[in-house]
């Protein structure tokens, strides 16, 4: 089995500078999964990364350096606080139902809770769209060429360490991991067939 503590100081090395600024690697031989990332809550300073190092070892180096680029890449676009119309929505929601408790409106309260609640999921929603997804994939393959591979080998990496995550996992690809083998293909050179653009908005 490999000893986590080598390899968590290479990945550390292989990450880019902010990742690691803000990424905890930790060791998790207990879970299923070979690795793990949760959705980072906005009161979290520190992003753990969880690894099932028994797995991790199965799988080449270059699949590891672009998995835990990949999973970087994520972590770092998934945003909270944007200036945009749901935060506001949120914003305004939560300042409501402050006021409307304070005013002891019941009624006034579960509208604004409401509002903050419907805003929020799609807050939650935006991070975990397709694109942000896509867009992690790319952002890994960029650090990659960084670090010495050829986009093209980056591609084929990533793409063969999907596939393997599955099949360690004893689980078929989800639809978005399927996505995402499609747009490596294409980025390869494997396939001429890209994403299309609808998709990609989603």
């Amino acid at each position: 089995m490999m000893n986590p503590e080598p390899e968590i100081r290479r990945l550390l090395d292989v990450m880019p500078a902010s990742g690691r600024m803000t990424t905890k690697l930790i060791s998790k031989p207990e879970q299923r999964l070979v690795i793990d990332a949760p959705l980072p809550m906005p009161w979290m300073r520190d992003r753990p990364i969880y690894i099932n190092f028994d797995f991790w070892s199965r799988l080449s180096r270059s699949q590891r350096d672009l998995l835990i680029l990949r999973t970087v890449s994520w972590l770092g676009a998934v945003k909270w606080f944007q200036p945009n119309l749901n935060f506001g929505l949120v914003a305004a929601g939560l300042l409501g139902t402050g006021v409307e408790l304070m005013q002891q409106d019941f009624v006034g309260v579960a509208v604004a809770s409401a509002l903050s609640a419907i805003a929020a999921t799609q807050i939650w929603r935006n991070n975990h769209s397709t694109s942000i997804e896509l867009d992690a994939d790319e952002r890994a393959l960029q650090v990659a060429q960084r670090r010495g591979y050829s986009e093209t080998d980056a591609a084929r990496s990533l793409l063969s360490a999907i596939e393997s995550v599955a099949q360690f996992e004893k689980r078929p690809l989800s639809f978005i991991e399927l996505l995402r083998g499609q747009s490596l293909r294409a980025i390869a050179g494997i396939s001429a067939i890209g994403i299309p653009e609808e998709l990609r908005r989603e």
